[in-house]
């Protein structure tokens, strides 16, 4: 059987590595991440189980970290990339460190978007291809005032960059071999936010994300929230809310509110 060959970001622990041990049985693997020493670990791990795997550290926050990995993808080979490495940078934004907006934007927005651009000409090419990026049910949070939700700014702002992207990327592909999808789960049980999910008793397993992520393509899924039953209600319901808004909203005349009196 011929084994595809799996590009996963952020994969040296939590969700990247469960990635990346459901897939070893039947794929070979790139493991991309900061840390040399735990992606050596686990690429010892999963070769045992007869993975050929690749280690490539990079840091997707800077430019440097992703042109090495946009260059691996452009090499051709990779019949599926796995977008996973993120990062919460959770504070009201007016105590954000302005230096620090540049590389949270770039590894929770850009990068992913720049990976997807490198690998796309040669999955077309080969005439297959998954491409999975992993977002999070926040980016669905802009509006909401739930006090046990995170200052989260900028993570929102990135997340849901990346969700109205892989939606409508997918559009884009819609009759091409590629598939794509976006994960988008609540809290994960991982050294995420210096491992608050652990704490939290409805947080759900990295490997069950992985998992559910997995099970959604093979339902031709676009958008895979984890723990949501009732998916397509929901999504069905989102689609909806959103063509009120654009067909709605383009109009040449302007909407009655803003032609009344004022008080």
């Amino acid at each position: 059987m011929t084994r595809t060959l799996a590009l996963i970001t952020g994969a040296s622990s939590g969700i990247g590595a469960a990635y990346a041990r459901l897939l070893a049985e039947d794929h070979d693997l790139v493991l991309v991440a900061r840390r040399a020493d735990r992606l050596s670990g686990l690429a010892e791990e999963l070769g045992s189980r007869g993975a050929a795997v690749e280690v490539l550290p990079a840091d997707l926050g800077t430019r440097d970290g992703i042109a090495a990995v946009t260059g691996r993808l452009a090499a051709g080979g990779v019949g599926m990339l796995i977008s996973n490495a993120g990062a919460g940078g959770y504070s009201p934004l007016v105590d954000v460190d302005p230096d620090d907006i540049e590389p949270l934007l770039t590894l929770n927005a850009v990068a992913p978007v720049q990976l997807v651009r490198a690998a796309l000409p040669a999955m077309l090419a080969a005439g297959e291809g998954t491409i999975i990026t992993v977002a999070s049910l926040l980016a669905f949070s802009a509006g909401s005032m739930d006090p046990r939700a995170p200052r989260r700014t900028l993570y929102v702002a990135a997340k849901a960059a990346t969700l109205g992207f892989t939606r409508t990327l997918a559009g884009e592909l819609a009759d091409t071999p590629v598939r794509v999808q976006v994960v988008c789960p609540g809290v994960v049980a991982t050294d995420w936010n210096s491992g608050a999910g652990h704490s939290i008793p409805w947080a759900m397993s990295p490997e069950g994300v992985a998992s559910a992520s997995l099970a959604g393509l093979s339902l031709g899924e676009t958008v895979c929230a984890p723990g949501l039953e009732d998916q397509d209600a929901a999504l069905d319901a989102l689609l909806a809310a959103e063509a009120a808004l654009v067909t709605g909203g383009n109009r040449p005349t302007l909407a009655a509110r803003y032609t009344g009196p004022r008080a």
